[in-house]
């Protein structure tokens, strides 16, 4: 088709620009920014997966080179220019860093209540000392307490008290705190605020709480029953030797020890949350962002329960995990502005032939395996403008490459113990509490459950979209 220039000049820095007539491509210019942009960011996830220094250090040091390439060498030649400082600032999502400061605040006051310590003593209550019923209501109350708090935090509070329970039966810890977490990875996939990839999708696809419930709740209902399942049969040895002579004893006790310590601020800050969540359900028609909502919540928290805001930001809110988010923003923002993240997104598009299916099967699968060995959040962060190109590309409207990747990021992470951040603390307080479990040994007890979840999940998208 011939092409025609209707107006020509330049920019406020110079360059040339025009204006022209018809659809038309031009050569994608492979410069030295566009190297650099991509080592950044792939230094950034090599030094995250090898845990050579904190996550947050490694994203501040890449955003830092990112940044001081820019304004040195790429001051002299353009073909050295990455991202400017402005397009930096503009690349973080402050809607998503404002979202897990709000749910931060709200889940710290709720801690000093005692509630959920009280609910694991309640779910042994109710099993009367049947260690299988045990765990599978386990799995059952932290998936539930993930949908609507971060899964981090839900292993926080669960472990200790899972921990005294596992010795008061004598057995291993680990037999319960393995089908936890990952059963928290399940449960924090079903809603938008559950686990932080689905955070980063629904901020970055301007998607609702409600759509995550109605889309995912069902597939990740199912998989959390099997996958509750499979661990009752795959500890059912170390099961058997669980010793529950003294059942009342141990109930008498736990009663005790985990009871809810503030009534007052347990009835307000659950009311706090439950509007919270009606908030979220009702976003998408007061278009409302979703950090709106927990902001407001935890700040009504705050004034009505008289805590001390000093030292609920300084150790409730996880600064470290926030500041992780602001630098990964500008790092993945410096690899899109040199044109990686179109260029991959190109290939699976080449690779899909704009095929739904394959594109669905891709999307799923890669993220899944990727998020089993390095962390999901980085590499979910790297994905969404790789989805939603293949999402314009492709006509795609009804959302389903969206739930491809939280699917695969969040489910995926329950690989290994590197996949998820709730599996590095939970194995790392199991190994403080003198109980340590081998990567591969946590591999051995996830992996197929894992992969089980990821073909579930297959099925179900390529029946319902």
């Amino acid at each position: 088709t011939p092409v025609k220039v209707v107006a020509a000049g330049q920019d406020q820095e110079g360059n040339p620009r025009f204006t022209a007539t018809h659809t038309f491509t031009l050569k994608r210019a492979v410069t030295p920014a566009f190297w650099i942009a991509t080592l950044i960011l792939l230094a950034v996830y090599v030094l995250i997966a090898a845990e050579v220094m904190h996550r947050t250090l490694a994203a501040l040091l890449g955003a830092a080179l990112v940044l001081f390439v820019t304004y040195t060498a790429g001051t002299f030649d353009k073909n050295y220019f990455i991202l400017s400082f402005e397009d930096a600032i503009h690349a973080i999502d402050m809607n998503v860093i404002f979202l897990l400061m709000g749910m931060m605040i709200i889940v710290g006051v709720l801690k000093k209540t005692g509630l959920f310590q009280w609910l694991a003593y309640k779910s042994y209550a109710a099993a009367r000392g049947n260690i299988f019923v045990l765990s599978f209501i386990l799995q059952i109350v932290t998936a539930v307490t993930s949908a609507f708090l971060d899964n981090v935090t839900t292993m926080l509070l669960l472990i200790p008290v899972t921990i005294e329970i596992a010795v008061t039966l004598k057995v291993n810890p680990m037999y319960l705190l393995i089908p936890e977490v990952f059963a928290s990875n399940v449960g924090g996939t079903a809603t938008l605020i559950g686990d932080p990839p689905n955070i980063l999708i629904g901020s970055y696809a301007k998607l609702t709480f409600a759509q995550f419930v109605v889309n995912l709740t069902l597939v990740c209902t199912i998989c959390l029953i099997i996958t509750a399942l499979w661990y009752l049969w795959w500890y059912k040895k170390g099961y058997l030797q669980a010793d529950v002579k003294d059942v009342n004893r141990t109930i008498a006790y736990l009663k005790e020890e985990y009871r809810i310590t503030n009534k007052k601020l347990t009835v307000m800050g659950l009311g706090v949350l439950a509007f919270v969540i009606f908030l979220f359900v009702v976003h998408g028609i007061l278009h409302m962002e979703p950090s709106i909502a927990a902001l407001i919540g935890a700040m009504i928290l705050l004034a009505i329960s008289r805590v001390d805001i000093v030292e609920m930001l300084e150790h409730e809110v996880e600064w470290p995990t926030l500041v992780f988010f602001i630098a990964l923003f500008m790092v993945i923002a410096g690899a899109e502005e040199t044109g990686l993240i179109q260029m991959i997104a190109e290939w699976v598009l080449n690779v899909s032939q704009g095929n739904l299916t394959i594109a669905i099967i891709m999307i799923l699968w890669v993220s899944a395996i990727a998020s089993a060995f390095i962390d999901n959040i980085p590499f979910t962060a790297t994905m969404l403008p790789i989805v939603l190109f293949m999402n314009e590309s492709m006509g795609i409207t009804n959302n389903v490459l969206w739930w491809s990747l939280a699917l695969g990021a969040c489910l995926g992470g329950n690989g290994t113990m590197i996949g998820a951040s709730a599996n590095v603390v939970t194995v790392g307080l199991a190994e403080k509490a003198g109980y340590h479990i081998s990567f591969l040994g946590y591999m051995r007890a996830c992996w197929w459950p894992m992969m089980i979840t990821v073909i579930i999940s297959m099925v179900y998208l390529l029946i319902a979209y």
